[in-house]
């Protein structure tokens, strides 16, 4: 659209006067564009040619939108300075020996959160807690010490710089969504005004870094496999139905990434049992009801075949996170008078006890078998799992929202029903599943300047 003249004053020579213009037909389109508008009135094959433009423009407009803005970027704009990660101190690294999932949380009120909530805007409503009328804060002051061995801090700029050029990508349900939303933050602070965007592309959202020419997505697929519950948009399906030998209509959005991260857990929960639709069916109603890990074992066949035949693990590698726990049985951790996750504040500390949440734990030792089983390409098995139980603290609870808005007074007053004990309030815990994930993806990084830290004397008993 054309700038208004600039205002006159005094000293300015009148502007000219000139018959109002008439409106353009699509009022956007370049002159070039009305030229072939003038032509498809002489020829019917000009007519289709401009028609498919025409619809072109219409469906994918954002997409056209966003490659000529990264093409123009690549003239405009310089690519962001290399991190001189050579002259930083080492990147002290755990040893492999050591398991991350073993530790406690520690409260840490200095450095942490590692960004705050109103200064990423990227955060969607469902996960900004405060701004949702928490009245606390201190789920975001805790950090994960493992009992053997330190992570070590998110570096951002040293994480872009092992980014630059490449492609990340969460696929799964809303837990991996949280925790994309958890990675966008964390890094989007070092980047550029105007040289970050978000881009929506049905089931895939993509992040854009485009100072270092890297992409942070995230793809919707609760199952992993093809189901009725594909749509991004719709999630309140009565009856789930898996086809647990149809992946491709996923996976070929999942080809030239260079790191994957899976999960699927949550979805499965609703039921013992899975509606599973039958091979060369054509209608979802056409299905069979088998019991729910049976169904999974089938997803995970179907799911390592095609890492196996499809990723070259020179260029991709695979990461896998475990059970996100439901904090639904407050009797569990001593609260006999609560209501699923409401109210709590604190973390469980009681950590010579595991705390029992009902995990169907059969799954999780599937994933962990499926991976090790994986010979052509290797499966990172990352256990949130016991490290999370703990955090009934961290939940979104009362403060979210339901089909895309913020609870009423009304349904706050009924959190049996409306309490979501599922997803995590950000800044939170999935910053440390990505502190997790960031020292896996720097492990595996030949370039980085790093040694492996020797094992922490075991840490002394923590205070009952």
């Amino acid at each position: 659209m054309a700038k208004p003249p600039p205002p006159t004053s005094p000293s300015d020579p009148p502007l000219p006067t000139t018959a109002a213009p008439k409106p353009r037909p699509f009022g956007l389109l370049s002159s070039s564009a009305r030229s072939l508008l003038a032509a498809a009135r002489r020829s019917p094959v000009t007519t289709l040619v401009v028609a498919f433009f025409l619809l072109a423009l219409f469906m994918y407009g954002e997409d056209v939108r966003t490659i000529a803005e990264l093409s123009i970027d690549d003239y405009l704009y310089p690519d962001a300075d290399l991190y001189n990660v050579s002259g930083l101190p080492p990147l002290l690294l755990p040893p492999p020996t050591c398991d991350l999932s073993d530790g406690r949380w520690v409260f840490d009120n200095v450095s942490l959160p590692a960004y705050r909530e109103k200064e990423c805007t990227f955060l969607t409503k469902q996960v900004t807690c405060l701004a949702n009328g928490r009245p606390d804060d201190t789920w975001q002051y805790w950090k994960w010490q493992p009992n053997q061995c330190s992570l070590p801090t998110f570096d951002a700029r040293r994480f872009m710089e092992t980014m630059r050029g490449k492609r990340l990508m969460f696929v799964g349900d809303s837990l991996n969504r949280n925790q994309w939303e958890s990675l966008v933050c964390l890094v989007q602070p070092i980047l550029s005004k105007g040289r970050k965007k978000i881009v929506k592309r049905g089931s895939l959202t993509i992040f854009h870094a485009k100072e270092y020419r890297a992409t942070l997505e995230f793809y919707w697929a609760p199952f992993l496999v093809e189901s009725n519950s594909d749509n991004p948009k719709i999630h309140s399906i009565e009856h789930r139905i898996i086809r647990p030998d149809r992946i491709e209509g996923h996976a070929k959005y999942w080809k030239d990434v260079d790191y994957l991260i899976f999960n699927t857990y949550i979805w499965w929960m609703n039921t013992a049992d899975m509606k599973v639709r039958r091979p060369n069916s054509r209608y979802w109603s056409q299905h069979d009801e088998v019991p729910r890990i049976e169904a999974y074992g089938r997803v995970f066949k179907t799911w390592s075949e095609w890492l196996n035949n499809n990723i070259d693990p020179a260029r991709t590698s695979i990461f896998f996170m475990t059970i996100s726990p439901l904090h639904i049985s407050p009797n569990n951790w001593g609260n006999p008078e609560g209501i699923r996750c409401v109210k709590e504040t604190l973390p469980y500390q009681n950590y010579s006890q595991p705390l029992d949440l009902y995990h169907d734990m059969r799954m999780f030792d599937l994933v962990v078998k499926a991976a090790a089983s994986m010979e052509k390409v290797p499966v990172t098995v990352i256990n949130i799992t016991r490290m999370s139980d703990y955090r009934k603290d961290a939940h979104t609870s009362l403060y979210s929202i339901r089909q895309g808005k913020l609870l009423t007074p009304k349904q706050k007053a009924d959190p049996e029903k409306f309490a979501d004990c599922i997803h995590w309030c950000l800044p939170g815990v999935p910053d440390v599943w990505n502190q997790i994930l960031y020292t896996r993806i720097l492990s595996k990084s030949s370039w980085h300047s790093h040694y492996v830290a020797p094992p922490l004397q075991s840490l002394p008993p923590p205070a009952q």
